[in-house]
């Protein structure tokens, strides 16, 4: 994905985007093509017969044109025989497994799969799945995980099949071809040309397969890949099936490993000096040698510096690193207010010819963690204002296309969140690119804390992937692992996931986020304390007479004065858009200062202990986003989570604005509630207002209700006697007025509004647009209080991929059966309709209609731009 200028946050940070998605470095000086291969490099000269030694390294993205069906956990007829007794075995001889007995299977030459669903990647067959009961004894289980039809108990739905067909040219004989998945949940079986190729029990760490052996040069291929979600990693939902990217990359036999490149910069009172690692890999059975060289490449490609040429000897089917360095004397750091990417492009060139060049964006910037001071970044104290957030997403469920991690990360941008804590699980790279570009520090978190070679593994693979970003600052190598956390063996295990992480990348800290046993086991091995809220998350009615709220993390301070201090997960309170009654019947939290009686601590406690307390890094709050599952407290009545800042489609709820008042620079005045109180005339309204200026007159129905000044990191407060008509703030500095917001009675509803949060985008098959849905009176005003059911239809070059409306306890369908039409109810006034681009260039019309309202049209249109290479 290449995001327009438009999207970008800062200069320069446009060029960078195209940067990511280049595959190839073109800056090799061209040669005739029929030079003679020396007699060392005759691995070179592929057995077919055709020179490659100019071939590019290609990484071509493998989203589109997969066939889709599900299997069956219990039921091995029903699932092509998996796993039911045969003669030879299930994987017992090559070529030869458990798919060749299956007669509808496949692998058999005449199999037919044209009646399997097409889909294109991302996919997550669980969010099309229907909700299943949770009023029941296990309910809050199942609740916990969306409420979903999945895991060991809906055999029928929790295994899913993907399979694709694709050409490899003959000329690629020669070549290593290996299949790199980003993400698939879970347990995946890989098979290529009926070769059983691995298995991949992780639901997040990415992983690849080199099919070199087994592929039909200029022949059809077949990959098929079968995705176990009977079992869950987490406590909340996961997802299901291949819901990130997938790549087929063919390199020279000589090339850069998978993540081989490690950028490192140390940056100096003038200028910085970068670090180029390189790991090169020879799989040929002919020893090689040459030179690496590589570029440093500024935003528009324009070099910056050449770094000096390393010669390198590999024996065959060996590895080597090559290490090089180049001082910068006018380096651009990155920053969170300027966000400065470079590209490294390297060259491996052996036998007079060019055989791999490889592209890596990094950035330039220096971090350092103080026990006494907090968090620096280019040596200037930065407090950390994070969240921590899951990967799901309205509409599309964990498969998130790449412009909606974007737009994710950009809407807690322009709140003034500069942190994003990845919980609990290695994140898709393209989310982290959104973070480079858009100047958002990130906690990177893995998923398990383990030290067998399997959680190591999984560890080593997000660490070594994602090291050269340069908006991690720090790795998370656990979460509330409370049986251990406090332990000696907790404190061993965690050594060894550090020992790990610091071979790979010795620059960051560690730290574990740990909700309890503070001073015991794991803090003795961590480079930062981690805090998952504070005095054990107990609340104030329960806490010990007499012990301040702060006393956990101020008694630690005072007890560790050496050791480094963050929050890495804070808060948790509960609020849902536009409700200000709670309502246990539906599962509404109301909005007025979130939180309920499991909750946490408030957005204004927690963030004005930590605000006051300078040796603290900074924090996370729980959660930025809503999300499926988790759906605390009420978990027999709702599907998904109340503790976002924004809700699940990424409307902001009023604690959005709490958070803008305090974090970001930018003048704000919000008020709430709504002023739709029908029946409640003549009484009291609790009436709030989050504001970072001087002072706030409220006003109801024109006459002043008083004039209040905000205190730092709080509210103000009104009591209002309901009247319809108007209440309207007032926001001065330095005795001026300089906002008004006003929230007025509506009429009734008459009309619907589509805001597309752009109106062009790519025509690629990947861009996404995400269209607000208002239902409005006649005088153009939102109508707070509508649930009216929305209708869509799309005609032109689009789909409708999702739609959503932020409602937790909501059981209406996510993804639509078709993709020109779809349906939803608005939720306080309010839904959302996501359309993706398809290959194809022109208009592309939406149209939203309800029973009784005026209907509206929103018209966008998708660009012919240079879409990534991909396989036909």
């Amino acid at each position: 994905m290449q995001f327009t200028r438009r999207g970008m946050m800062k200069t320069g940070l446009a060029a960078s985007a195209a940067l990511i998605g280049s595959n190839v470095i073109a800056f090799a000086e061209p040669t005739s093509g029929n030079e003679p291969v020396k007699a060392d490099n005759v691995w070179l000269q592929p057995a077919g017969g055709t020179d490659v030694s100019h071939s590019p390294r290609q990484r071509l993205l493998l989203d589109f044109g997969w066939r889709f069906r599900l299997g069956d956990a219990n039921d091995a007829m029903k699932d092509f025989r998996y796993g039911a007794p045969t003669r030879e075995g299930t994987f017992a001889k090559a070529g030869q497994n458990w798919l060749h007995n299956a007669k509808d299977g496949p692998l058999q030459h005449s199999f037919d799969d044209s009646a399997w669903r097409l889909i294109d990647l991302p996919h997550d067959w669980a969010v099309e799945l229907p909700f299943e009961p949770i009023e029941g004894p296990d309910g809050s289980v199942h609740a916990a995980h969306g409420g979903k039809a999945l895991g060991r108990e809906y055999p029928a739905t929790s295994i899913g099949w993907y399979q694709r067909t694709f050409d490899i040219p003959a000329p690629d004989e020669g070549l290593r071809i290996s299949i790199e998945f980003d993400g698939v949940f879970r347990d995946s079986t890989v098979l290529f040309n009926g070769f059983y190729i691995g298995r991949n029990l992780s639901g997040y760490a990415p992983f690849s397969f080199d099919v070199t052996d087994y592929v039909k040069y200029g022949g059809s291929n077949v990959i098929t890949v079968r995705a176990d979600a009977t079992l869950n990693e987490g406590w909340y939902y996961e997802g299901a099936g291949i819901y990130r990217h997938t790549w087929l990359v063919k390199t020279h036999p000589l090339h850069v490993a998978q993540w081989g490149t490690c950028v490192r910069s140390e940056v100096r009172a003038k200028g910085a000096r970068v670090s180029v690692e390189t790991e090169l890999l020879n799989e040929s059975d002919t020893a090689a040698h040459g030179r690496l060289t590589s570029k440093i490449l500024s935003p528009d490609s324009a070099l910056v510096a050449t770094v000096p040429a390393r010669p390198f000897e590999i024996p065959a089917w060996g590895t080597v690193t090559v290490t090089s360095q180049v001082l910068l004397a006018e380096a651009k750091l990155w920053s969170v207010e300027e966000p400065y990417l470079y590209k490294v492009a390297t060259q491996v060139e052996s036998g007079g010819r060019i055989a791999d060049e490889h592209g890596t964006t990094f950035g330039i910037r220096s971090i350092h963690f103080d026990p006494d001071k907090g968090f620096f970044l280019n040596g200037k104290s930065v407090k950390i204002k994070g969240t921590c957030s899951h990967q799901d997403h309205a509409g599309v469920g964990i498969g998130v296309p790449d412009r909606m991690h974007y737009d994710r990360v950009a809407l807690l941008r322009q709140m003034g969140s500069n942190g994003w804590r990845t919980a609990h699980n290695p994140v898709a790279a393209e989310f982290l690119d959104a973070c480079d570009q858009l100047g958002m520090m990130v906690m990177a978190e893995t998923r398990i804390m383990a030290s067998t070679p399997e959680g190591l593994s999984e560890l080593e693979r997000m660490v070594k992937r994602d090291r050269n970003h340069p908006s991690i600052v720090i790795w998370s190598l656990a979460n509330e692992e409370y049986f251990y956390q406090g332990t000696p063996t907790g404190a061993r295990i965690i050594a060894s996931m550090k020992r790990a992480t610091k071979k790979l990348d010795p620059t960051r800290p560690v730290t574990g986020a740990m909700n309890g046993s503070w001073g015991r086991g794991m803090s003795y091995v961590v480079d930062v304390q981690g805090f998952n809220y504070f005095n054990s998350g107990i609340p104030d009615e329960k806490r010990p007479a007499g012990r301040a709220e702060t006393a956990d993390i101020d008694d630690f301070h005072a007890k560790f004065p050496k050791l480094p201090t963050i929050g890495t997960e804070m808060a948790n309170g509960k609020s849902v858009r536009g409700i200000y009654e709670t309502d246990p019947k539906r599962g509404y939290v109301a909005a007025y200062k979130p939180g309920c009686a499991d909750c946490r601590t408030p957005a204004e406690t927690w963030w004005t202990i930590f605000d006051e307390r300078p040796f603290l890094a900074g924090g996370f709050t729980w959660a930025g986003f809503d999300y499926r599952g988790e759906p605390t407290p009420y978990d027999h009545v709702a599907t998904g989570s109340q503790s976002g800042i924004l809700d699940i489609c990424g409307f902001p709820k009023d604690i959005y604005f709490y958070y803008k008042a305090w974090w970001s620079q930018e003048p704000v005045l919000h008020l709430f509630p709504h002023w739709n109180w029908q029946g409640k005339e003549g009484q009291a309204i609790d009436v709030r207002c989050y504001s970072n200026l001087d002072s706030v007159e409220l006003f109801v129905n024109g006459v002043s209700a008083g004039t209040q000044s905000p205190k730092r990191n709080s509210h103000l407060y009104w009591s209002v006697v309901y009247a319809p008509g108007v209440i309207e703030a007032r926001g001065m500095k330095q005795g001026k007025v300089v906002l008004t917001v006003r929230r007025e009675t509506t009429g009734a509803p008459a009309q619907l509004a589509l805001l597309p949060n752009r109106t062009s985008f790519q025509a690629n098959g990947e861009d996404v647009v995400s269209i607000a849905v208002e239902v409005r009176d006649a005088q153009g005003r939102l109508v707070p209080t509508d649930f009216s059911k929305v209708h869509f239809s799309l005609s032109g070059a689009g789909k409708i991929i999702g739609v959503g409306n932020g409602d937790p306890s909501s059981r209406e369908a996510d993804r639509p059966a078709s993709a020109t039409s779809a349906e939803r109810s608005a939720f306080s006034g309010q839904c959302m309709v996501f359309v993706q681009s398809i290959k194809q260039a022109g208009a592309v019309e939406l149209q939203a209609s309800s029973e009784g309202l005026a209907s509206a049209v929103a018209t966008l249109h998708s660009t012919a731009d240079a879409a990534r290479p991909a396989v036909v």
